[in-house]
C-alpha cells in the first residue's frame, strides 16, 4: 500500500515547488489527483500506456469507458487530434478555458487505452487555476477521468478522493470545493447535428446560441460502446439504495412522504430535497441540497450530499426530482445514473 501525501493549496500561484513535485510524479509515470472547476481528476500522462492502466486498475474502471485529456494550451491540441472543425473553432473560443468536452479524430500518439478503441479521443481545457499551471508544469496532455473509485460519486473536495483512493496513488493536491460541482458536459459533431453526450453546466441552451442550430441531447442507456464517461454504467451512486422520484413538485413530495410511512421500520430512510420543501417532508433524516431557485447550489452539492450519505450509514435514500431546464438536465442525468434506474414518476 502507497502512503497517500495530501497536499493542501489555497491557490496556485505561490506553490510553484509544491505543483513541480506532483508534475514530476506525473512524468514519471504515477498518478496524482488533481481540482478542476468540475471534479478532482485522477491524473495520468497521456503517452504512458502503464500510467493509463493504472489509471483503470486503481479506479476499478471498465475498459470500455473512454478517459477525457487534459491540456493548458491550444498548441497541445497538435499532438493529439488530427483536426478541428470550424464550430469547435467557435465552441472553443466561447467555452474554453471552462467545463466544455469536445470530441475530435485522435491521432496515432493518443493510446487506444485513453479512447477505449475509438478513434476519437475526448478533450478539455480545465479553468481552475491549480489544474491550469499542474498542467503547464508537467508540459504533458493529462488523462483525468474523476479521482473516485468507479460507480462513486465524484469528489468534490480532497477529502472526498482520500476517503476512496487514499493507499492507492502517492499524491492528492487538495484545492478546496469544486465550484461546478458536476463533470464537464461532452460535445460531438461528428453527426447530423452535435450531440450533447453528457449534459454539464455549460448547457444545450448555450451551446446552441453559440453555434446557431439545434443540439441533440444522446440517450446514455443507448450507448453499447460509448463515446464519452458517464454513458453506459452506474454512476455516482452511494452505497444505499436510491429512489428517485420525478414530476410536478407537489405530487413529488407527496409520493416521498408516502413512502416515508410505507417505510416507516426503516431507520436509515434519507430524504434528499430543496431547501423549499424542507419543512413537507415527514422526516428527520432531510439533506438540503439546496435552492429551486439556484441549480448551481443544487448541483455543488450532490456528490457532497450523496458521499454525507454514505457517512450516516444510510440504508435508503429518497431524492427529489428537479426540474430538467437548463443546469438541471445535467443535475437530473447524475441523478437517474444514481438511482440504477430505480424512477418513480408522478406527473
Amino acid at each position: 500500500m502507497l502512503n497517500t501525501k495530501m497536499l493542501k493549496l489555497a491557490a496556485a500561484d505561490d506553490n510553484l515547488d509544491s505543483l513541480t513535485e506532483a508534475a514530476k510524479l506525473l512524468q514519471s509515470g504515477e498518478l496524482v489527483a488533481f481540482p478542476t472547476e468540475t471534479v478532482y481528476g485522477l491524473g495520468a500522462v497521456y503517452n504512458s500506456d502503464q500510467a493509463l492502466a493504472k489509471v483503470f486498475q486503481v479506479k476499478g474502471r471498465p475498459a470500455d469507458n473512454p478517459l477525457i485529456l487534459h491540456i493548458w494550451s491550444y498548441q497541445q491540441l497538435d499532438l493529439i487530434v488530427k483536426e478541428v472543425s470550424p464550430k469547435y473553432e467557435r465552441l472553443m473560443k466561447e467555452f474554453w478555458p471552462g467545463p466544455l468536452t469536445l470530441i475530435f479524430p485522435k491521432k496515432e500518439a493518443v493510446s487506444y487505452l485513453a479512447t477505449a478503441g475509438l478513434d476519437t479521443v475526448a478533450v478539455r481545457m480545465p479553468s481552475h487555476p491549480i489544474a491550469r499551471q499542474l498542467l503547464e508544469i508537467t508540459d504533458i496532455p493529462i488523462a483525468a477521468p474523476s479521482a473516485n473509485l468507479s460507480g462513486r460519486p465524484s469528489p468534490t473536495k480532497g477529502e472526498h478522493v482520500f476517503e476512496d483512493l487514499n493507499g492507492k496513488i502517492p499524491l492528492i493536491i487538495d484545492g478546496g470545493a469544486c465550484e461546478a460541482g458536476l463533470e464537464s458536459t461532452v460535445l460531438t459533431i461528428y453527426s447530423e447535428h452535435p450531440v450533447i453526450l453528457r449534459p454539464g453546466s455549460i448547457t444545450k441552451e448555450m451551446i446552441e446560441a453559440t453555434l446557431q442550430e439545434v443540439v441533440q441531447l444522446a440517450m446514455p442507456d443507448q450507448a453499447d460502446k460509448p463515446q464519452a464517461p458517464g454513458m453506459k454504467y452506474r454512476h455516482y451512486a452511494p452505497k444505499a439504495a436510491v429512489t428517485l422520484v420525478e414530476g410536478e413538485n407537489t405530487k413529488v413530495v407527496a409520493k416521498i412522504n408516502q413512502l416515508l410511512a410505507e417505510l416507516d421500520n426503516v431507520k436509515r430512510v434519507f430524504v434528499l430535497g430543496t431547501a423549499e420543501n424542507e419543512a413537507k417532508y415527514h422526516c428527520t433524516n432531510f439533506l438540503n441540497l439546496g435552492s429551486q431557485a439556484k441549480p448551481g447550489e443544487v448541483a455543488a452539492r450532490l456528490y457532497d450530499l450523496l458521499r454525507r450519505c454514505d457517512q450516516l450509514n444510510a440504508e435508503l435514500v429518497l431524492i427529489e426530482g428537479v426540474s430538467a431546464k437548463g443546469i438541471g438536465v445535467a443535475i437530473e442525468n447524475r441523478l437517474r445514473k444514481a438511482s440504477g434506474g430505480n424512477i418513480i414518476n408522478v406527473s
